[in-house]
């Protein structure tokens, strides 16, 4: 029997050994996306104090939440892991590796490095990619495979940050999110018209995602913040109640 690899290896030979190649190339990355989500999930929740059981349904929830949105809006019911529960045993085991880990003392590894971003670049850029993908694949023009492919990428983080009681990141933060996966999965499209394989376009623009991401958090690139400052949101409601 021959592994993903050999398959992928052997993928320049026939079209039906294409379509395998690419076919184990899209499940790898859903592995590793959903592997990435769950962990950067765990992180969270250790540092939010959460029981043991807590942190692996949390991680479930974050790791299958974007491409349950997917799904849902592109009607392909039941979603997924409703037929197929691997992914959901994929992030069950990938929280629970996450916390002797996490108690053999490398948390402070975890924290000089940010790896908590880190795999929330990584879970982005494969989400992104892989959204867009199904969502050419079932049907969707350019721009709704865009859109889908950053609800993909999104949703799980989103998830994430809500039940832990954050403002998600992709409002909150200042540094390049939303316009890194709107920008990369645009670029993923661009290059699946060219003479670029599935495998090698996907590639580059997971690259190109994570890139943008994880430089604009260790630069500070970013977009502009809307603030309003206290004092005029007071005298907005002084001037709302005289009127």
């Amino acid at each position: 029997m021959m592994s993903a690899f050999d398959v992928i290896a052997q993928g320049a030979g026939t079209g039906h050994s294409i379509d395998d190649a690419l076919g184990v190339v899209q499940t790898l990355l859903e592995y590793a996306g959903t592997i990435a989500f769950a962990v950067s999930a765990a992180l969270l929740a250790g540092r939010r104090k959460m029981n043991v059981v807590g942190v692996v349904v949390f991680a479930v929830l974050v790791a299958v939440g974007g491409g349950t949105l997917r799904d849902i809006l592109l009607g392909n019911l039941p979603v997924f892991w409703v037929s197929d529960p691997t992914m959901l045993l994929v992030a069950a085991v990938a929280a629970t590796l996450t916390i002797p880990l996490v108690e053999i003392g490398t948390m402070a590894v975890i924290e000089n490095y940010d790896l908590v971003s880190v795999f929330d670049a990584v879970g982005l850029a494969l989400f992104v990619v892989i959204g867009t993908g199904i969502a050419l694949d079932s049907g969707a023009g350019a721009a709704s495979a865009v859109v889908i492919g950053v609800i993909s990428g999104i949703g799980g983080g989103m998830i994430r940050d809500s039940i832990a009681d954050k403002v998600p990141v992709v409002f909150a933060s200042g540094h390049f999110y939303l316009s890194a996966a709107a920008t990369g999965s645009a670029l993923y499209i661009l290059l699946l018209e060219t003479s670029l394989r599935d495998a090698f376009a996907a590639l580059i623009a997971v690259t190109y995602i994570f890139a943008v991401r994880v430089l604009s958090i260790r630069y500070g690139w970013g977009m502009p913040k809307f603030r309003v400052d206290r004092d005029d949101e007071g005298h907005d409601e002084a001037a709302s109640e005289a009127s």
